[in-house]
């Protein structure tokens, strides 16, 4: 049995297991009553028989349905199960310079994710998701690297005796970037920015993180530093050390209405990396499958560096209008004896959106990054409401020309450095449901010559989470 048939298999039997408990507590007491009905039982012998049944029903729990999702929990709320998961389709059209098959258009799962994720005994939490929209493929992936199967997109579980300090153990999201912090359901435009590939997200390793109430979080871990799925093989690699903490000044002011958000974000490694990642700029699917010489296609090239990480961020909302920026740099240094063993490349992005219908941004933050956005009034084809409606642009810039430098000739081809405008329009017409539109400008540059190539795309997701 291969991966997603046993992932399917086991939810499935956990939700049926679970429900199977309140179905026969039910059924059982229907039929008494029926009994008891028909003068079979006397009604004392009926709540005899029912007691049993209607105290096994309490301990086993309840169904609860918040906002459209469905989970199952305990009677005194300390346990809880739910199933959770994302579909997203991507229709693309892209105008490029870098082939001669210039026009690209094509349909995409972007993602297909399903998993499970609850609480047991209060204080312990766990969270098991996999993408379907993602190869499955175990084996070596580049120098130093054995790639495990990437389609475990998370897979965790924490320990949470404080809100201050609670700690997570296993594959997760690391604390870096509030554009990577926000999930993919929740993020403003389609794809994050190009400057998303300079950062750590999802990887192994433990982390402890907390919320004080004054506005302040914080979140410090020790990963792989090999991005999701990867492990090190060869001797002399390294962890990665991260940290990232901040304040929401509002929140710290009593003011629930804004968001005055201000963080910063750094890692360093003990040893060598195999990096190759950071070469990529492009986000993966907002710019087109075919690019034949830009820095997307160095996506596969590693080589092995010490590799230090700053970000700084920062976000403004106001009511129903949003503004975010991040600058990050990476710097990386090669072995001893490398004829240049140092380069770093760095980016920033801006970001501004507004939501037509009135919605306020505020509502949707938490912990030091934002979530779901509901609407003020759902979308209903016999209704009045119409869901919530939001614009958006952003521009942003990267510059990894000083790559070019490193004494490895795999890295002396392709474009490093790229500006990109994205202009985009959002309707959501329930808080599971969101369409985006979006149109995406984006200028290459080589690393020497100053040549220039520009590619435009034209991107629609629909998308459904639960």
């Amino acid at each position: 049995m291969n991966f997603n048939k046993k992932l399917v298999v086991a939810v499935s039997g956990a939700v049926l297991l679970m429900a199977g408990q309140f179905a026969l507590a039910d059924s059982t007491t229907d039929i008494v009553d029926a009994l008891v009905g028909k003068g079979v039982l006397t009604e004392e012998e009926g709540k005899l028989i029912t007691k049993g049944h209607t105290s096994a029903k309490n301990k086993a729990g309840k169904v609860i349905d918040k906002n459209g999702a469905l989970s199952l929990s305990s009677e005194n709320g300390d346990s809880t199960f739910a199933v959770n998961g994302r579909i997203q389709l991507d229709a693309r059209s892209y105008d490029n310079d870098f082939s001669s098959d210039k026009n690209t258009q094509g349909f995409d799962v972007r993602r297909a994710y399903l998993g499970v994720n609850g609480k047991i005994a209060k204080y312990y939490d766990y969270r098991v998701v996999a993408n379907f929209a993602d190869d499955d493929k175990t084996n070596t992936s580049g120098t130093g690297l054995v790639k495990k199967s990437n389609q475990i997109d998370e897979a965790y579980f924490g320990i949470n005796y404080w809100k201050q300090a609670s700690f997570r153990f296993g594959q997760q999201k690391m604390p870096f970037s509030l554009e990577e912090q926000t999930s993919s359901r929740f993020i403003d435009f389609q794809e994050r920015s190009l400057l998303n590939k300079m950062v750590p997200a999802k990887e192994i390793g433990v982390q402890v993180h907390g919320v004080f109430t004054n506005g302040l979080f914080y979140g410090a871990a020790i990963s792989s530093g090999e991005g999701k799925s990867n492990i090190e093989a060869s001797t002399g690699e390294g962890v990665d050390f991260i940290g990232r903490v901040g304040i929401n000044f509002a929140e710290a002011m009593g003011n629930k209405d804004n968001v005055y958000h201000l963080a910063i974000a750094g890692s360093t490694t003990d040893g060598m990396q195999s990096n190759g990642q950071e070469l990529a700029f492009n986000s993966g699917q907002e710019l087109a499958f075919n690019s034949e010489s830009r820095g997307q296609d160095n996506k596969g090239t590693r080589f092995r560096s010490e590799r230090s990480r700053l970000g700084v961020e920062g976000s403004v909302a106001l009511g129903p209008f949003k503004l975010q920026s991040e600058w990050i740099e990476n710097s990386f240094k090669m072995p001893v004896g490398a004829t240049n063993n140092s380069a770093d490349m760095d980016g920033y992005y801006v970001s501004a959106n507004y939501m037509i219908t009135g919605e306020k941004y505020a509502s949707a933050y938490k912990a030091g990054k934002y979530d779901r956005i509901s609407p003020l009034k759902d979308f209903n084809p016999e209704g009045d409401g119409w869901g919530a409606l939001e614009v958006g642009a952003r521009f942003t810039s990267v510059d990894g020309k000083d790559l070019y430098n490193l004494s490895t000739s795999a890295l002396a081809t392709g474009y490093y450095a790229a500006d990109s405008t994205t202009l985009g329009l959002k309707w959501i017409p329930t808080p599971y449901t969101r369409i985006l539109l979006n149109y995406v400008d984006t200028r290459w540059e080589a690393a020497t010559g100053g040549t220039k190539l520009d590619e435009k795309a034209l991107t629609l997701r629909t998308q459904l989470d639960f």
